[in-house]
């Protein structure tokens, strides 16, 4: 059940992987969507209507990079399950996978409190003097993501120490 459940995640994980590269670049050449979709999530007094295509552009760019943390955080979850789906539970790749893992989810949850000042700041930056603004953010989903990744370090490391384990009990064997 183990290996299935872990099989499933490694191809969920590549799945994303695919697709979101994918959406990125429908949402460059359909720029329109993608101010929609920003103007619903970023729930920010802009004066939408002030806003130019550039600083569309630049944000998808600015959502990108965090997007790309993402994605990159996915590739080494994908690639410990893709062992563990294999029955290898305890080697040095998947502890270094998920340190690995651990680290880009930190970085990510650190990453979106500053999208989210540094898009306040580039959708507001034509405003008039004095209704120019910046914004922050830092909410319980943030702090989730930290305690995750806390979570996934400590589990690399539990998956060191059963890697020198089992080599010493295959050494008695």
């Amino acid at each position: 059940m183990t290996q299935k459940f872990s099989r499933l995640i490694a191809l969920s994980c590549m799945a994303i992987l695919i697709v979101t590269p994918v959406a990125a670049l429908y949402f460059l050449i359909n720029i329109e969507i993608f101010a929609a979709m920003a103007k619903n999530n970023l729930s920010l007094p802009i004066q939408w209507h002030t806003v130019s295509n550039m600083q569309w552009y630049s944000l998808w760019l600015l959502t990108l990079c965090y997007v790309a943390t993402a994605l990159a955080s996915l590739y080494f979850l994908r690639r410990a399950f893709s062992h563990f789906a294999k029955g290898e539970l305890f080697n040095h790749s998947n502890s270094h996978d998920l340190r690995l893992f651990s680290i880009l989810l930190f970085a990510q949850a650190l990453a979106k409190p500053l999208l989210f000042s540094a898009s306040s700041i580039l959708l507001s930056m034509n405003h008039p003097a004095g209704q120019k603004m910046l914004a922050a953010s830092f909410g319980s989903a943030e702090v989730k993501l930290i305690a995750l990744a806390m979570i996934m370090w400590v589990m690399s490391n539990l998956l060191l120490k059963g890697s020198k384990l089992e080599n010493e009990n295959k050494q008695f064997i």
